[in-house]
C-alpha cells in the first residue's frame, strides 16, 4: 500500500484512487477525516507524531508526507523559519535512529515546526526492511533546504533523489501554486515529470511535444461555456466577514442575482478576473466603489451598466496582485479572517456620462466549491464541515493534479489528464 502522512481532505488520495493504488492515510483533524471517509479513503485519525512507525513494516510501496505548513508559511508568522535548525537537527537525529524530538520540541517557537521531521522517523523504520520504494513529499517553498536534507539521507541509503521547487500551473491546475517537492526512488531515477502547461502555449518541435498554455480561473469554473455554471453566491458564515446580496444563510446563483437585478453578466469573452490582496479592514474603511456601507445590500443596476468583470480578491492583506481571466488564480491560503477569497465587481467597459448611474454590486465570498475546482478537486468533492473547516481543508492540500503528476511514474500508470475534469 502507500502510506500518507499528514493525509488531510485527500489531495493524494484522490488523485491515489484515480490511479487505482491502494492508500492508507494518517490525519488528525476531525473534519478531513470526515470528509476523506465521505470520499471513500481510508483513514486512520491519528497524531502521526505519536503513531509508531514500525506497524507498517512490510507493507509500504511507496510514502508520501504533505506535513502542516502553518509555521512556514507566508500566511502566517513564519516561525518555521526560526525554527530551521531545531528542525534540521532533528531530521538528522532520527535519520541515525536517535529520537530527540522531546528535548527539540521544547525549544521551537512553534510546536508545528518539528513535525516536517517526522517523516524521517517513518522513513527510517521502513528502510530497515528496504522499504518504501518510492518517497513524494510536499511543502511550502522555504521548506526546500529541509527536503535537500532529505534528499542527502535518501542517497546514502540507496535512493535516486531529486529535491526542487514546483509550480501547479506548469500541470495543468489554475493557481500559480509553487512548492517544494522532494522525489525519491530505489528503483528508477527520481526526476520531475516534464511540465504540460506554461505561461505562454509552446507548439510541437523536434525536441518534443509543446505545452499548452496554462488553465485560466475561468476555464476551470466553466465561465464562459454555454452549458457550464455561473459563480456562486454563498451567504451567511465563512471565512472572513464582508457584505453579501442575500440573506444570512441562503445559497444563491450570480444567475439567481441576474434575476433579481442585482447583477448583469457580461459577455463571455471579456471576464475578467483579478487576485488582489487588501490590508485588513479594507472593506471597513473604504466600503464599497459606490461608497455604499459595508453592511448594505447589493444595489440594483441600471441599464447602462449592462457589463461587469468579476475579480477574485485572494484576501484582505495588502501588496494587490491582479489577474485577468486568461491567468491562474494565485495561491489560495484560508484559515484566517485575513485571507477570506472575495469576488468583486469592476466595470469591464468604460463608465457612461452619467456616472451615478453606475452602482458596484457587492463583495461576494468566493464558495468552498469554487475554492476546490481551482485547487482541482472535483466539483462534488464531498466537503465536510461549516465553511470555515472546508476553506480550511482546501487551502492546506496539495492540489490532486499536481500529486497526479507526481504520483504516476512512481506507480507506473500513464495519467489521462481527463479523469482531473474541473468544472461539472
Amino acid at each position: 500500500m502507500v502510506l500518507d502522512l499528514f493525509a488531510g481532505p485527500g489531495g493524494w488520495s484522490h488523485p491515489l484512487t484515480v490511479l487505482g493504488a491502494r492508500e492508507v492515510g494518517l490525519e488528525w483533524d476531525e473534519w478531513a477525516c470526515k470528509t476523506r471517509t465521505a470520499a471513500g479513503q481510508l483513514t486512520i485519525r491519528t497524531d502521526v507524531a505519536a503513531y509508531p512507525a514500525w506497524i507498517f513494516s512490510g507493507r509500504v510501496l511507496g510514502l508520501i508526507a504533505s506535513p502542516p505548513c502553518q509555521a512556514w508559511s507566508m500566511a502566517g508568522k513564519r516561525l518555521g523559519l526560526v525554527d530551521q535548525p531545531l528542525v534540521h537537527q532533528a531530521v538528522a537525529d532520527l535519520a541515525a535512529g536517535r529520537d530527540t524530538r522531546e528535548q527539540l520540541l521544547g525549544a521551537c517557537a512553534d510546536e508545528r515546526s518539528l513535525l516536517a521531521a517526522e517523516p524521517m522517523r517513518y522513513l527510517h523504520a521502513l528502510n530497515t526492511v528496504g522499504e518504501p520504494e518510492w518517497v513524494a513529499m510536499e511543502e511550502v517553498p522555504d521548506v526546500l533546504p529541509l527536503w535537500k536534507q532529505y534528499a542527502a539521507v535518501l542517497r546514502a541509503w540507496g535512493f535516486s533523489a531529486w529535491a526542487g521547487i514546483l509550480n501547479a500551473a506548469d500541470y495543468g491546475v489554475p493557481q500559480t501554486r509553487r512548492r517544494a517537492i522532494l522525489l525519491a526512488s530505489r528503483v528508477r531515477a527520481a526526476e520531475p515529470p516534464p511540465p504540460t502547461h506554461a505561461r505562454v502555449a509552446e507548439p510541437d518541435s523536434l525536441f518534443g511535444p509543446g505545452r499548452a498554455r496554462w488553465v485560466s480561473m475561468a476555464e476551470a469554473l466553466g465561465w464562459g461555456r454555454t452549458d457550464g455554471p455561473v459563480p456562486t453566491v454563498c451567504a451567511g458564515g465563512g471565512p472572513g466577514g464582508g457584505p453579501e446580496p442575500f440573506p444570512s444563510g441562503s445559497r444563491k446563483t450570480l444567475s439567481d442575482a441576474r434575476e433579481r437585478g442585482t447583477w448583469t453578466p457580461r459577455p463571455a469573452d471579456a471576464i475578467v478576473l483579478q487576485s488582489r490582496r487588501e490590508g485588513a479592514g479594507w472593506a471597513a474603511r473604504h466600503g464599497t466603489r459606490d461608497n455604499r456601507p459595508v453592511t448594505a445590500p447589493a444595489p440594483t443596476f441600471t441599464a447602462e451598466a449592462h457589463r461587469w468583470s468579476w475579480s477574485l480578491r485572494s484576501n484582505n492583506q495588502t501588496n494587490a496582485t491582479v489577474r485577468s481571466a486568461e491567468e491562474p488564480a494565485g495561491t489560495l491560503f484560508f484559515g484566517h479572517r485575513a485571507n477570506e477569497c472575495t469576488w468583486i465587481a469592476e466595470p469591464a467597459t468604460a463608465p457612461p456620462r452619467d456616472a451615478q448611474s453606475l452602482a458596484v454590486p457587492a463583495p461576494i465570498r468566493i464558495t468552498a466549491r469554487e475554492a476546490g475546482i481551482l485547487q482541482t478537486f472535483p466539483a462534488d468533492y464531498p466537503w465536510a464541515g461549516n465553511k470555515g473547516q472546508q476553506f480550511s481543508q482546501i487551502g492546506n492540500a496539495v492540489p490532486p493534479l499536481l500529486a497526479a503528476h507526481l504520483l504516476a511514474p512512481h506507480l507506473q500508470v500513464p495519467l489521462n489528464p481527463s479523469d482531473f475534469t474541473l468544472a461539472a
